[in-house]
């Protein structure tokens, strides 16, 4: 036997917890995933502030020329998609790739989603895109960082989510296009939402 030290109580006690023989079955199927004990604890990356007083799109835009940012067209129309904090609140945000969170060659946006909330991360409300633009002013140069959030829906093209960028003297929101099967590099940085 390859594993000589596995009893008949180890292999009983494997079986449970995998949920029973129905469990070991969607297991063998590929249908059941393991998720670690011990969770890694990604540090925060930054903290934003959310509903800082601006209210409307129009309110973002101006904030966002006034500090000499660039918009993309599709970012400026999902800024019309975007829900605001009623108060103003912190949010801690963190910066991880799909690679740190067991992509080593890349994973689709619904298998990092997935992976990602396994792991106690959350979601960015779409209000953190233009919230982190306007107070992440010192960005490096030739960095993207992915919000992980909800795709919306701009102008009737297809769904998107925020991307902050820096190109050069250009710090931009941009949006990023939305394809279910694309695979995402392992080396993506993407921001969510740390409790």
């Amino acid at each position: 036997m390859k594993y000589g030290d596995l009893t008949l109580g180890k292999a009983e006690a494997i079986v449970n917890k995998l949920g029973g023989m129905e469990g070991v079955k969607r297991f063998l199927a590929g249908e059941l995933e393991l998720v670690e004990a011990a969770k890694p604890a990604f540090p925060t990356w930054r903290t934003v502030k959310l509903g800082t007083g601006l209210k409307t799109a129009t309110d973002f835009r101006s904030a966002l020329m006034m500090h000499g940012y660039e918009v993309s067209v599709y970012a400026n129309n999902l800024l019309d998609k975007v829900a605001v904090a009623n108060q103003e609140i912190d949010v801690n945000l963190v910066d991880v790739s799909a690679a740190e969170l067991g992509f080593p060659r890349g994973a689709t946006r619904a298998e990092i989603y997935r992976r990602a909330h396994k792991r106690g991360l959350e979601l960015c409300p779409a209000e953190v895109g233009p919230q982190l633009r306007l107070q992440y002013p010192d960005q490096p140069d030739n960095e993207w960082r992915l919000i992980a959030m909800k795709p919306l829906n701009g102008s009737g093209r297809d769904f998107s989510t925020f991307v902050v960028t820096r190109i050069g003297p250009n710090r931009w929101l941009n949006d990023f296009l939305i394809d279910p099967a694309r695979v995402w590099n392992a080396a993506a940085r993407l921001v969510f939402v740390r409790h």
